[in-house]
Order: structure tokens, then sequence, then C-alpha cells
């Protein structure tokens, strides 16, 4: 009886104020113990929606909204943690809008007149994009020859989408899903209003490189060019490119595209958090983040500590705000999250890049990369996202030689860098003195 009292009780406590002040809804997320019954009670008197679960079965954190403007200040002077002793509630966050982090410009890199093409373990690509002067000054092909790895297994990207049809990419990628409309499938193309099955490179022969975005160099034609000139589409074909650079490094892992973020770069916490918890429930065992937002959340932290637990291995951009101010998930230490600064190819700090050892566990080449951009072609592009890439497809083909590493062994591992500067900690990233000190920890 005592029980049902307090319930009530903290039950009408959250009803008071909760008439609706407005018609739009937020959206907030809710982390219980006790599963969908909970946050049904809990928002049958907080005036709130149940939209779905982020985690999959394991059913412990769910979206909700409600068009309450006061829904958080109802939640004050220690209801929660009533809440949690009598519902199992244990946190209530709002989701956020999250950004992408704005790149420097970019400037055509040598490589996009370099079409020749060459055949890239059973694929035909550029030599421009195989040889460019990143893979040489992180040794790849010595690593990748070397120790007879290529990739293994699947590599989650959690990005804009991808160029499902890219002539590189299309061999190695597994299907994907789209967060941002909760479906199967994750193409880049459909944010685009008329290319929503994509264009090829032989749809045109007047393509060359041209400024598509301020850190994206595109060898495109005219017209695509100008379509995507424009806010709506910053961040267009980030993921394909993403993913270019993990397909890059670790030629024959499978790649699964996870769409969280847009085309105009923007996409919702709770997105990203519903994309972790699938990557680990559907066989990946690496996992790039190419991007950062300011401040951790309870609902994030738990995604990461439940992918660590899964034995995945989680690589993050450092950001590109040119500051040693922490950023997340890169912040989150190495035994969570590799961190992942920029170098340039005269092997510098990339001005713009984060610094410091809150964010940074390694650097490695992020100045005009050249890798895979939807419709079938290259770019060059620079920043944090592209550095990350290349290290979490290292990160593979050390899974490739043992699968016994995990998130602190991959971490060892890739300490064994070239040391540079303090400013990124243990250096930057030598794919084959990564492998090699990997060897002799596994003794593969």
């Amino acid at each position: 009886m005592r029980y049902r009292i307090l319930v009530l009780l903290a039950l009408i406590f959250l009803s008071v104020g909760a008439k609706p002040a407005a018609a739009q809804q937020q959206r907030y997320i809710v982390k219980t113990n006790n599963g969908l019954s909970s946050v049904l009670n809990f928002c049958l008197s907080a005036g709130c929606q149940v939209q779905g679960a982020l985690d999959g079965a394991i059913g412990k954190t769910y979206a909700v909204t409600s068009s309450n403007t006061n829904f958080l200040g109802n939640l004050v002077n220690g209801l929660l943690q009533l809440l949690e002793r009598l519902l199992g509630i244990t946190s209530v966050e709002a989701d956020r809008l999250l950004a992408i982090p704005s790149g420097p410009k970019a400037n055509p890199a040598a490589g996009l007149w370099d079409t020749t093409p060459v055949n890239y373990y059973g694929t035909t690509v550029w030599n421009g994009y195989v040889n460019q002067p990143a893979t040489q000054i992180i040794e790849l092909q010595n690593a990748q020859h070397g120790f007879g790895v290529s990739g293994t297994g699947i590599v989650a990207d959690i990005d804009t989408g991808v160029d499902t049809t890219h002539p590189a990419l299309s061999r190695v990628l597994v299907p994907g899903y789209d967060f941002t409309r909760n479906q199967p499938g994750a193409s880049e193309w459909l944010d685009i209003a008329g290319m929503e099955n994509g264009i090829t490179s032989s749809d045109s022969q007047d393509e060359q490189p041209a400024l598509v975005q301020q850190r994206t160099v595109a060898v495109l034609d005219q017209r695509t060019v100008a379509v995507l000139d424009g806010g709506p589409y910053a961040d267009f074909g980030h993921g394909t490119m993403t993913a270019g650079l993990i397909h890059l490094a670790a030629p024959t892992a499978q790649i699964l595209p996870l769409k969280a973020f847009s085309a105009n770069g923007t996409g919702s916490l709770s997105n990203i958090i519903a994309a972790l918890y699938y990557a680990a429930q559907h066989n990946a065992k690496v996992v790039n983040m190419s991007f950062d937002f300011p401040s951790t959340s309870p609902a994030f932290s738990a995604a990461v500590s439940y992918a660590n637990g899964q034995g995945i291995i989680l690589v993050a951009s450092a950001g590109n705000e040119g500051t040693s101010t922490a950023v997340y998930p890169a912040a989150s230490g190495s035994s969570s999250v590799v961190g992942i600064a920029s170098t340039s190819d005269n092997d510098v700090r990339s001005s713009w890049s984060n610094y410091g050892n809150l964010d940074v566990w390694i650097a490695a080449p992020g100045e005009n990369v050249v890798t895979t951009y939807p419709g079938g072609t290259y770019a060059s592009a620079s920043g944090t996202s592209f550095s990350c890439p290349l290290v979490t497809g290292t990160v593979d083909l050390m899974l490739d030689a043992s699968s016994s590493l995990t998130q602190t062994k991959a971490a060892s591992a890739l300490a064994n860098a070239i040391h540079l500067t303090p400013d990124i900690n243990h250096g930057r990233l030598n794919v084959y003195m990564a492998l090699q000190a990997w060897r002799q920890a596994s003794r593969w």
C-alpha cells in the first residue's frame, strides 16, 4: 500500500504543469532498468509518448516525445531519484541536434588527376586513390603485404550514409540502416530530390575537379556541382568519403553503413545512439565515428559501454576546432574510444586539428586525402573526419591478424606510432609499427 501511495504521489507531481504549452513535439531520451512498462507508466502521467527503443531488444533506452515545454523542469527536487526507486527510471535527457564539425577549405589533391585504373583487391579504382601520399606516409601497403592482412569481418560507419552503387565500395558493403528515416538502407542519394536513384560517373563527359563544399573537391560534372552547392547539402558525400578510407586501409573488410546524419550534416543524438547499438547487435567488430559533440550524455555513455562490453573497438575523430577542449566521443578515454587528430603530408599537426591528450590518442594524415565520392567518382577533403577512418581500417587489419584484439589492446598497439609533438600524444599512425606491436603482443 505504501509503495502505491508513493508511486501515486510521484506521478501526481509529474503531472503538475504537464499540459502542453506548445504544439511542437520535443524529443527526449529515457533510460530505465525496468523495461518498456516503466517508461509507459512514466509517460502516462508525465505527458509524453513512447516512440520506441533505441537499443533494440535490450529495452533499457527509449525515445519519447512531449509537447510540454517544461517537461524536464518537472523532474526536479530529487524526483528523478524517486522515479528510479519506484519505476526504475535512471535518466531523462533532451535529445540534441548535433552537427558534423565543419572542416577547413580543401585544395585539389594531385591524385584527382591520376585516374589511371588499377586493380585493388579485386576492384578497379583510381591510382590516385590507392597510391596517394597518405598511404605511403603511414606505410599502409608495406603493412598489408608484409603481414599478409587486408581486413576481416564487419566495420560499421556511423555517418551520412553511402553511395551504395559506387564501383569501389559496392562489393564490400553490407545492407545498412537509415535512422533518419527509420528504414533499411543507407543511401546518401535519398537526401537529394530528383537524384534518389543516384548518378554515375558515366552520366557526363565533362567531369573535372571542382569545389562542391568548403572542405571537399570532387571530380564531378558542372550540373551536379550546381545542384550540390548549398547549405542543405553541406555534408553530402561525407559518409561515402569515410567509407572509402576504411576500404582503402582494410580492402577486404565488409562495411556496414549506418545513416544517422542528413546531407546538411546534422543528426540527432538519439539516432547516433541507436546506430551504435545497431552496430553492436549486427556483428560489427569496429565502429568508425567521424563526428564530435561538446558534451557526452548518460544514454550515449551507456551505448559506448555496451559496445565495449561486446568486444567492439571504437574509433572517433578528435575535431577540427583547433583547441584542446574535450569533445566526445573522442574524449571518452582510450579504454572506451580511440581519438584521432590530423596531420599534414609534411608530418606536422594540422593547424585546425584538435590536440591534447583529452581528445587525441594518435593522429593520421587528414589533409587533402583522396577518397571515394558519390556518383562513382573520387574527391579530396580535409578534416579529422578523414584521419579517423584510416585508423579504423588499421584496427580491422589488426583483427585480421588476430581476433583476440580488444579496445585496450588496439589502443596499446596503435600507440606504437611516429612521435612528432606532444600535443598529438603518442604520435602519427604507422600501420606497419602498429601491426608489428600487435604481433609481438598476441604472438600470432
